[in-house]
């Protein structure tokens, strides 16, 4: 019942903003190399979780949590806003995990560990922000950063992801670009949005 109720929240948020428009992180566009964006972000903060799983039950798990967090699962209960996208990306080999995020063990492939993000609206901060009530959420200011990008439409499958990996790699080895990190995804829809209609992006830190 409480995901479900969650499930309906949501959908207004998501409706709403679709309406209004939906928080996006700013950026500033640098250069392009086709369809790659090489984009300057300022720094943000995001609510995170931990969570192990494969491509899919990682991404909806992840997202339970974070929605039970700004939909008042929190110290005094503050709604926050619904913002875009929402970010899933492989645990760090050997990243040390904070004490009061889950210790999860490092998984093979198909049962990975993966944080999933939502990026916290603008003027929202570490020291402003309600502590999660869940200690699986955790809040995590990310420096400014420059991400080279590729967007994309269609589903949210493992099997599409690496291939646009792989596409915005290639592109980045014949510029000569170095990348940091690994990639993530960054969806900016709804899952009731159809599949075709869906804005998706691939990004990396590049040095």
């Amino acid at each position: 019942m409480k995901i479900l109720k969650i499930s309906f929240i949501l959908a207004g948020a998501w409706l709403g903003g679709s309406l209004m428009g939906v928080e996006e992180p700013q950026f500033e566009v640098k250069q392009t190399w086709g369809e790659v964006e090489v984009r300057s972000y300022g720094s943000m903060v995001v609510a995170q979780t931990l969570v192990s799983g494969n491509f899919s039950d990682a991404g909806n798990e992840g997202f339970k949590k974070l929605a039970g967090y700004i939909f008042g699962g929190n110290q005094g209960s503050q709604k926050i806003e619904m913002t875009a996208p929402v970010i899933q990306e492989p645990q760090k080999k050997g990243e040390k995990i904070e004490m009061t995020a889950p210790v999860l063990q490092e998984g093979q492939d198909q049962n990975q560990n993966r944080w999933v993000s939502f990026v916290m609206p603008a003027g929202r901060t570490l020291e402003n922000l309600p502590r999660p009530n869940d200690p699986a959420v955790v809040l995590k200011e990310i420096p400014a950063r420059k991400m080279a990008v590729l967007r994309y439409s269609g589903t949210w499958s493992e099997e599409r992801y690496q291939e646009k990996v792989q596409a915005l790699l290639e592109v980045l080895k014949t510029q000569g670009a170095k990348w940091k990190g690994a990639p993530i995804l960054a969806r900016y829809n709804p899952p009731w949005i159809p599949w075709f209609l869906r804005r998706n992006e691939v990004q990396v830190e590049i040095e």
